[in-house]
């Protein structure tokens, strides 16, 4: 059946409007879409359409400088550059190329070859790593031809660096990279990533968030085969975007490498040992050295195993901070703090004498002096450190007010200083020994007395304990660190001495017990006479003389040395000037033998070099405040 024309007409008009209809909707649609494409999400199609012509370096923050108290650099960065490499815009030629301007060997080529085809295929667009630190000559003739590699980058990096060397290596600490084990631990927000360095001891490490620094990122033009573009102007953008990085903060320590230069002369002759210094009225610590060492800049430069292995065989452990991490017998210079125990228990007085035969009876037990004394009374048996006088000082006292005088000035307990592993020292009450030894003896008091027994503690703690003899009884908190500083040297922030606790001493007991350490070094008779330099700084303190943990000689020892380890440690703490303290000091000789021959002397030069050239010799007043 036929349409009439009429009707035909009517049926084109109707599919003409639906046609139209739909392409309204059509075209409506197209340009909502283009409106939300160019005004909503335009600035984001922007970045994708940028980021793949552009290029993206990382550029390495400088680590934070650390200064000595003095001004004096200790840990600074030097200019270093590394060659990037991004595989999946390098080809066969390229890398030839690379070989050749690197002038590497054939084993150097077959090596680059081999960690080249090693990335995996996920990490080909990045940049690799691929050398680190290379020379004047290899940088020339990179920077000449790169513009002709694509895939090639050189950029500058800070690489740390210590001018003293190993003075103070274990308060300094080093760098290393961060591992897989450390990226898992910080997590993403930390922002570290493969390749970085991070604080591994010391100030580096302990304040790492300080030092470290932001990295920042520069931008450039590239074409479809990353070569960079010189004229970006087609393309309406900067040719460079530079985010620079942010330098990390500068750190000033508390420490004087001076003093620290004098420390090493006078250890000079001694393989093994450790000083502390602490100021008496801030805590802030002017040395901090431990002997035997090592260099930092061997840890940057990247330590072999042989000279590793070589630093752990050392039957001295260099590798050790033996002022923190070890704790030793501190022997007679803890008599001092009996002393007062004695004294603040009202067990005995200065008036009360012993009567010293070379030896002390207890039981069976027959406990040696280091000679007959004869009557001594409690200041000459500080200044001739009689251990008699002390073993029936313990008879009267018992242990635990012992202990509770010794925690008082400190020991026991970690001092806090915030670097290394510190160790906690060690006061042994009854219940110990009831726990380890099956019962408690009277002995054991008295060997706490002398400092010996399981009586522990670190150089630190005792510099801190006689800083609060010679200032009348503050026990300051450690202080390293005495400020944080921009780059440009403005401050940050300045750290403020810290009070660990005030000790309530009688001035009578504190003039009895300075005044015989007084005479420890400058009355005859006393056990660091000889060490006295007439005319010079006068110097207040004990010596002492530690027997050695029984089996802590290493097995590894040659046994022709074996005789060397056996021997005492030699200790001597003390303060000088004595009659206006200033600085505090721990000197401890291992295997030295008696403390007044091998530690005094040194710690005597030490503090004459320190104080000498500022201080005027002060007359000291014997057994008055005054005279401390």
């Amino acid at each position: 059946m036929l349409l009439s024309p009429r009707r035909e007409v009517g049926e084109f008009r109707k599919r003409y409007k639906w046609m139209a209809l739909v392409a309204v909707v059509v075209f409506v649609l197209l340009l909502g879409r283009m409106a939300q494409l160019q005004l909503v999400e335009g600035a984001s199609w922007q970045a994708i359409a940028r980021e793949n012509i552009t290029k993206t370096i990382t550029l390495p923050a400088t680590r934070g400088i650390v200064r000595d108290a003095r001004g004096r650099v200790i840990a600074s960065n030097r200019p270093a550059y590394s060659v990037f490499l991004t595989p999946q815009l390098l080809v066969e030629e390229d890398v030839a190329r690379i070989a050749e301007l690197m002038n590497l060997d054939e084993a150097g080529r077959d090596d680059l070859v081999r960690r080249l085809a090693a990335v995996p295929t996920r990490r080909r667009t990045h940049q690799i790593e691929m050398f680190r630190d290379i020379d004047r000559e290899q940088l020339a003739a990179l920077e000449t031809h790169q513009a002709e590699l694509p895939g090639l980058d050189v950029v500058s990096r800070p690489v740390r660096t210590y001018p003293f060397g190993s003075l103070g290596a274990h308060a300094i600490g080093y760098l290393n990279e961060v591992n897989a084990d450390d990226l898992e631990r910080l997590g993403r927000e930390s922002g570290y990533r493969a390749g970085d360095v991070i604080g591994r001891m010391g100030i580096e490490k302990g304040w790492e968030s300080e030092l470290r620094g932001r990295r920042g990122h520069r931008r450039v033009l590239v074409d479809a085969r990353g070569r960079r573009q010189r004229d970006a102007r087609s393309f309406g953008i900067a040719h460079e975007e530079v985010d620079p990085p942010v330098p990390g903060h500068d750190v000033v320590l508390a420490l004087d490498m001076e003093l620290m230069r004098s420390i090493e002369r006078a250890l000079a002759g001694h393989p093994s040992g450790a000083v502390v210094v602490v100021d008496v009225h801030s805590g802030r610590v002017r040395a901090l050295y431990s002997k035997p060492t090592y260099d930092l800049n061997e840890f940057v430069a990247g330590m072999s195993r042989t000279s590793y292995q070589r630093l752990q065989d050392d039957p001295f452990r260099p590798l050790i901070d033996k002022t923190l991490y070890e704790s030793y017998f501190p022997g007679s210079t803890f008599k001092p703090f009996s002393a007062l125990a004695a004294l603040d228990e009202a067990r005995m007085d200065s008036s009360t004498r012993v009567e010293c035969i070379g030896y002390y009876q207890i039981g069976t037990d027959r406990k040696r002096c280091t000679s007959s004394h004869g009557e001594v009374d409690m200041r000459t048996a500080l200044v001739q450190s009689c251990n008699v006088y002390f073993y029936a000082l313990a008879e009267r006292v018992g242990l635990e007010p012992l202990n509770r005088h010794a925690r008082l000035f400190g020991l026991g307990e970690r001092t806090g200083i915030g670097i290394n592993s510190e160790a906690s020292g060690f006061l042994a009450t009854r219940e110990w020994y009831a726990n380890h030894f099956g019962r408690f003896r009277v002995g054991d008091t008295l060997n706490t007395a002398i400092g010996q027994g399981n009586t522990r503690a670190t150089l630190l703690q005792l510099a801190l304990a006689y800083g609060a003899l010679a200032n009348g009884g503050t026990l300051y908190k450690p202080q390293l660190v005495e400020s944080i500083r921009h780059a440009d040297g403005t401050l940050v922030e300045e750290i403020a001495p810290e009070v660990q606790r005030r000790i309530e001493i009688p001035s009578a007991h504190l003039d009895l017990i300075t005044s015989g350490l007084f005479g420890v070094v400058n009355e005859q008779g006393g056990t660091a006479y000889d060490a006295r330099i007439p005319g010079g700084v006068e110097v207040s303190g004990k010596t002492g003389t530690a027997e050695i943990q029984r089996g802590a000689m290493r097995r590894d020892v040659d046994p022709r040395r074996a005789w060397y380890f056996q021997r005492s440690h030699a200790w001597f703490a003390g303060y000088a000037p004595s009659g206006a303290p200033e600085v505090a000091i721990v000197v401890l000789v291992e295997h030295g033998g008696g403390g007044g021959r091998a530690a005094a002397p040194p710690a005597v030069r030490i503090l004459q070099d320190y104080l000498g050239d500022r201080v005027a010799h002060v007359p000291t007043l014997r057994g008055s405040r005054g005279g401390r």
